[in-house]
């Protein structure tokens, strides 16, 4: 039987640059880059925690991990390929894949499109709405707020 599950979470990055302990970090980087927000053709790995409240010291629901590609000149579209882990609450143990463009300045919600899962997310299709809740170019932090709209199966 289908079912539709509704899940809100908060994204909590921090560049490699200012921090001992990254959730993203920068492994290719063309050799002529301009100083965009993210340089054509940057590749970051991730693994960067969700919380349940935008406090970054609010309850770790999970874990996003994977790749986050700049696909577009001006460095304002990102794709991104990353596994949302679950790692407490009724979901534990499962999680949602997602592959999608990411643009990460448009200045309401975006969407990403999920194209699968594992555990109780298994063959998982739907949507995460995205807002960035706060930014901050100097520490290199970035929170975003998930909206996410899940249907799988029981």
């Amino acid at each position: 039987k289908e079912k539709i599950t509704h899940l809100h979470f908060f994204y909590q990055e921090n560049l490699s640059g200012d921090s001992d302990h990254p959730t993203a970090v920068l492994v290719a980087k063309p050799n002529d880059t301009a100083s965009n927000l993210a340089s054509f053709g940057e590749v970051y790995v991730l693994d960067t925690p969700l919380t349940e409240t935008q406090d970054p010291n609010s309850k770790v629901v999970g874990q996003l991990q994977g790749l986050s590609v700049s696909v577009v000149q001006d460095g304002t579209v990102l794709v991104f390929m990353v596994d949302l882990g679950f790692t407490s609450g009724e979901f534990n143990g499962s999680s949602i894949s997602v592959l999608s463009r990411n643009p990460i300045l448009e200045a309401n919600y975006r969407e990403l499109a999920i194209v699968g899962g594992r555990g109780k997310f298994r063959m998982a299709r739907g949507f995460a709405e995205l807002h960035t809740t706060y930014m901050n170019a100097t520490s290199n932090v970035v929170i975003v707020e998930y909206n996410v709209t899940v249907f799988h199966y029981e």
